[in-house]
């Protein structure tokens, strides 16, 4: 990987106003607001708008459903017109087209060496017209979970799976881990959540620093696709 690229950093689940302002120091690029009830790091549309209003300009809001109906999607688009959309559920490549808006795809590809057989490559293909594919664990509860996947499952230089791709690695990361999972798949970005958290839902500040101090140090080292 080139000296010059710059992994870029989604903190995701915030719901306080201190986090959102704590994120943003630390160097976050995207904040996730998850729009999904049944998740510990769920916000109301309105509330979600409320935190995304502390934003600078450049750090982008990212609103994720889970298998939300139509209503709950124009709920979610007008209290945040601009936001980047996020499929994290069983949603077709229909559903994520049907507002016309920018959109992330989570693959949630289950445990188990080799992915358990998941077609990674025909999933980036079916939905190459996402902004990017994003790579989770399968667990319970659609994300959040704080587990990871192999990273050693798939053949990252493949043109569908490579560095000039649309990847962002989430799934378990960590201030601990998170420079080895960008040193052997080299995603445009990472997502992290649970690894950065005092509580469900509370993120805590020093562990958003590390984890941003840990992608600025992986960026500087070579590129590891050894399994």
């Amino acid at each position: 990987m080139s000296s010059t690229h710059r992994t870029r950093i989604k903190i995701c689940g915030l719901t306080r106003e201190a986090d959102v302002d704590a994120a943003v120091r630390a160097g976050a690029d995207a904040i996730g607001l998850v729009l999904y009830p049944r998740s510990p790091r769920f916000v109301t549309p309105e509330r979600a708008a409320e935190l995304a209003r502390r934003l600078p300009p450049f750090v982008t809001p990212v609103l994720l459903f889970v298998n939300a109906t139509p209503a709950e999607l124009r709920r979610g688009l007008d209290a945040l017109p601009h936001a980047l959309l996020q499929f994290h559920g069983d949603e077709t490549l229909a559903d994520c087209q049907a507002t016309g808006r920018p959109f992330i795809r989570a693959a949630r590809i289950p445990p188990g060496p080799a992915g358990a057989g998941f077609d990674l490559l025909k999933y980036a293909q079916d939905f190459v017209s996402a902004q990017a594919v994003l790579l989770d664990a399968h667990v319970d509860g659609y994300g959040g979970g704080g587990q990871s996947f192999d990273w050693t499952a798939f053949n990252w230089s493949h043109p569908l799976l490579n560095a000039s791709s649309r990847l962002v690695l989430s799934g378990g990361l960590t201030p601990a881990n998170v420079t080895d999972g960008i040193r052997r798949v080299r995603p445009w970005a990472v997502d992290v959540s649970s690894g950065v958290e005092a509580s469900k839902g509370i993120k805590d500040p020093d562990k958003m620093h590390a984890f941003a101090a840990a992608v600025r140090a992986a960026d500087a080292q070579p590129m590891d696709r050894s399994a």
